[in-house]
């Protein structure tokens, strides 16, 4: 149980996305999610070659995916016929419910930071219609010496607008100058996490490098944290999740029959992309990019995780 569970300093893994180096902070086998967040990648910073990134049509189920940009511009299509360019300080949500399909573009290959994540949505919402919301701007307030941008749910007596399904938090905490030192109340209730994004952090009192995330389990009701040298850093937050889930390429779901299901059908619609039956995916994108195919399932084994 998450209850039972001391702090942990995790390491992350180093990967590529779509030609932005990304740390892997979750999931990961120590730790398959904080509250319903169930992903949650650190793009840059970096500075690609041409193009940039370049992430090809590709589908999702059974969650939220949650893109906080910090540098650099990013265009977003998907299958709903949305077409929305992300920038710094800004959100983009969407919302897979059933099924839809998007893509992510560097739109100039500049300098890019960001995080994404994702959010597993409970069983009431899992199976609902997609939608896709754009947040161009986020409640913020000072806190000794650092600015921080509340992303997800509530803190420090703010409450985001983004629309998510179960009890969480995420906050971004920047700190432009040197010796910024802050102790940002928790909910008792919640578990979190803290990932650095930019800079010299501390947590706690221990320096807290990239490729590290630190677990804080439920029971933290607060947390010091501290850029001597001026930083950024990510907390993230929730109710643990009772239901569990099973999360493959870029689908969560509760069983592998649905996995497979999906799997079949994303696969199906990349065959025939013309017209005809109604597609669980919606309509082609509108996009220069390749679409990307789903890994094979033969021999993987899905276990469900808590």
């Amino acid at each position: 149980m998450a209850e039972d569970r001391p702090p942990q300093h995790l390491p992350t893994r180093t990967a590529d996305v779509g030609g932005i180096p990304i740390q892997r902070a979750i999931p990961q086998r120590a730790l398959r999610k904080v509250g319903a967040w169930c992903f949650l990648d650190h793009a840059g910073p970096a500075s690609p070659e041409p193009p940039g990134m370049q992430v090809g049509p590709h589908p999702h189920i059974g969650l939220q995916t949650f893109t906080w940009m910090i540098r650099g511009e990013v265009l977003h299509r998907d299958s709903l016929g949305n077409r929305q360019i992300l920038r710094p300080g800004q959100v983009n949500l969407m919302t897979a419910g059933h099924g839809i399909a998007h893509s992510e573009e560097s739109l100039a290959p500049s300098h890019i930071h960001a995080a994404q994540l994702w959010i597993a949505l409970p069983d009431a919402q899992r199976n609902g219609p997609p939608r896709f919301q754009h947040y161009p701007v986020l409640p913020q307030t000072r806190a000794d010496g650092f600015t921080a941008t509340v992303l997800a749910g509530e803190a420090l007596g703010l409450r985001s607008p983004a629309e998510v399904h179960t009890p969480l938090m995420g906050v971004d905490l920047h700190a432009a100058q040197d010796a910024a030192q802050t102790q940002l109340p928790l909910r008792a209730d919640f578990e979190h996490a803290v990932l650095a994004l930019e800079g010299s952090i501390q947590v706690q009192g221990r320096d807290l490098p990239m490729q590290e995330l630190l677990y804080l389990p439920p029971g933290t009701a607060s947390v010091d944290i501290g850029a001597p040298h001026g930083g950024r850093l990510l907390i993230i937050g929730g109710e643990p999740m009772d239901e569990a889930i099973l999360l493959w390429w870029n689908f969560v779901a509760r069983t592998g029959e649905e996995i497979a299901q999906a799997r079949s059908q994303w696969e199906a619609e990349l065959r025939h992309s013309g017209g005809g039956a109604p597609r669980r995916f919606g309509p082609p994108l509108d996009c220069p990019l390749q679409p990307l195919h789903a890994p094979p399932l033969d021999g993987a084994v899905l276990r469900a995780s808590r």
